[in-house]
């Protein structure tokens, strides 16, 4: 694998000088993501337009070897875009046109860095929703979106991102332009390659271009905060809910670390004197969204919730959503470095697993705030240290295995939402099983034999 002269200035050929970053302070940005104590700088990052453009960059490179990493925003959590050595990124954060979106069959097309937010603003336009929302979706692009499965917090009741793509169009390793799925929504011929590609980090192709279903707006909504004096009532209300046959919009879970870091950054008025908080959001009818709620604030106290609030108006729901997004930059401010992790577990564990976490953490004298989608058992142990003292990194990455293996003794995975990038690597064998783990590993190397997309991804 080789960057030499010879191949930038191929690369000239097909995109124009002032779309392509090479000195090394422009790179520095392009070295890191969302993930903390990882970074490597590319030898070069390439700003496409077209997927014409991105096909014939991927043609170049696979003659002369180059490894390529696409890139959006930057805002994986698992090291999914970081470079390799002489790489060349691929960053489609300026294919970002949403080309079309058809109100009577809801759909909505858009090329792959096209922002999150401005998809399901569009989609309101016409009265529709797009469900998937992860926490960065002011920021995140649809392509990465896919590239993740991203879920988000309303990924309890509407699923995540694999969820709502119906076609995809992606550049192969060598260059070839292949489209998967259709606008139908029964559609079985074949095999179904769409899903092999959604998830796959970038390491089998790149996607330029996707195809949403929308689904249409909720017609009304209602936001609860149950406040609890221990996290395991918490937790089983969240589980109580579920066993209740209750699939409300959202179920979010704060440990009272990350509910007064949040409120010490967002100032919304949220408690900061009890262990835990739960925000709860039904929407959909207005009769089933009233008895919904009036169900959950009835289990909630039930299993000891020391007071139920309800948002006043939208407004104030919606402030509260957002201070829930905001949780990370919150915890952010506490230490120089952040490590936001990522294991789900079976809901009915939900307890067993906050018990986990919160007595790793201190077993290791480490500081870590809790929070996350409970109702799909998704929880972020989150990890407020400081990459620079060599003694705590040591005692962070101990308390990760152990958190991770207990994940996979109570039926869990190692990760619900970021994918497994470089940060999971080291623990995907032990989910997966030698058979199913090789198995990938073929389909790998079947669609990127030469190794070249986003290499050092999922496997070594």
């Amino acid at each position: 694998m080789a960057f030499t002269e010879t191949f930038l200035q191929s690369l000239t050929s097909v995109v124009p000088a002032d779309r392509i970053l090479t000195r090394a302070e422009d790179l520095v940005p392009y070295g890191f993501d969302g993930t903390a104590a990882i970074k490597q700088r590319p030898a070069a990052v390439v700003f496409p337009l077209t997927t014409d453009e991105v096909a014939a960059c991927v043609r170049l490179a696979h003659e002369a070897k180059v490894p390529i990493v696409t890139r959006g925003s930057g805002t994986g959590l698992s090291g999914g875009s970081v470079p390799v050595p002489d790489a060349l990124v691929l960053c489609l954060a300026r294919m970002d046109r949403i080309l079309e979106v058809d109100a009577e069959n809801l759909t909505l097309r858009a090329q792959a860095g096209a922002v999150t937010l401005k998809i399901d603003e569009a989609a309101a336009a016409h009265g529709l929703l797009y469900p998937p929302d992860p926490g960065s979706m002011r920021i995140s692009t649809i392509g990465g979106n896919v590239a993740e499965n991203s879920g988000g917090l309303r990924g309890l009741k509407y699923g995540v991102t694999r969820d709502y793509v119906m076609a995809l169009e992606v550049v192969l390793a060598d260059g070839r332009v292949a489209r998967f799925g259709s606008a139908c929504v029964k559609d079985v011929a074949g095999y179904s390659m769409k899903d092999l590609f959604i998830g796959s980090e970038g390491t089998l192709g790149i996607i330029t271009e996707v195809l949403l279903k929308l689904v249409p707006r909720p017609a009304a909504r209602r936001t609860m905060l149950a406040l609890f004096d221990s996290m395991e009532a918490a937790a089983d209300t969240i589980s109580a809910i579920i066993a209740a046959k209750i699939i409300p919009c959202t179920l979010e879970f704060l440990d009272r670390t990350t509910t007064a870091c949040v409120e010490d950054y967002a100032k919304v008025g949220l408690p900061t004197d009890c262990e835990a908080v739960v925000l709860m959001e039904t929407d959909g009818h207005p009769a089933a969204v009233a008895d919904e709620a009036e169900r959950m604030a009835a289990i909630a106290l039930e299993h000891g919730a020391r007071e139920v609030r309800t948002a006043r108006d939208d407004a104030e729901a919606t402030s509260l959503a957002a201070a829930r997004r905001n949780a990370f930059s919150a915890l952010a401010r506490r230490r120089p470095t952040t490590i936001l992790e990522d294991v789900t577990v079976p809901r009915n564990r939900l307890a067993e697993m906050v018990t986990f976490i919160a007595a790793t953490a201190a077993h290791y004298n480490l500081q870590v705030g809790t929070f996350g989608h409970m109702g799909d058992g998704n929880l972020h142990p989150t990890f407020l240290t400081d990459e620079r003292d060599e003694a705590e990194m040591a005692r962070v990455h101990q308390a990760l295995d152990a958190i991770v293996t207990k994940t996979l003794e109570l039926g869990g995975t190692i990760t619900g939402e970021h994918g497994v990038g470089l940060a999971k690597k080291p623990w995907l064998r032990q989910q997966m099983g030698d058979h199913s783990y090789e198995l990938m590993k073929q389909v790998k190397a079947a669609l990127d034999p030469e190794g070249l997309l986003n290499p050092g991804k999922i496997f070594d």
